[in-house]
């Protein structure tokens, strides 16, 4: 008798803190409210109105934005990561003039070729061969010369 086992679902769902936020998305909105304060208390206000709006749009993408299924800032981590490794490897090597020498030096040598000419197989010789094929080695053909 087997044991069932229950299986865990949705464990790509981040639980929630208050209402749809999660305590991702609420930290980073914590952060951004908090960088407004501080943006509030230190440049006038027509400053704090013209840096807080990208400053809440920066905040609301990376709290609530996803990107292929993956939250912003691991997007933006990927992209990062991406941009920083090469895509393509090449080797590049520099050749030196001691290198370069060894071929221009070199000697080509003559390649004697040999054709090397088989007698025509008969239609009999054929019939052994496929036999010896077909039996995966157990048939043993008539000692013959022309078989050594």
């Amino acid at each position: 008798m087997s044991q069932q086992f229950v299986v865990p679902q949705f464990i790509d769902a981040e639980p929630k803190l208050l209402g749809p936020i999660t305590p991702r998305q609420f930290a980073i909105l914590f952060v951004t409210i908090m960088l407004g304060a501080v943006l509030k208390l230190l440049v006038p206000f027509g400053f704090f109105i013209a840096g807080c709006i990208p400053l809440a749009g920066v905040g609301l993408t990376v709290a609530f934005v996803k990107i292929n299924g993956q939250a912003f800032h691991y997007f933006l981590l990927n992209v990062i990561q991406t941009m920083r490794k090469a895509k393509v490897r090449v080797w590049q090597k520099k050749l030196t003039d001691d290198y370069l020498r060894q071929f221009v030096h070199r000697e080509e040598k003559k390649v004697e070729v040999k054709i090397a000419h088989k007698a025509f197989i008969q239609s009999s010789r054929l019939n052994e061969l496929s036999l010896i094929v077909n039996t995966g080695g157990a048939y043993r053909p008539e000692a013959d010369d022309d078989n050594a």
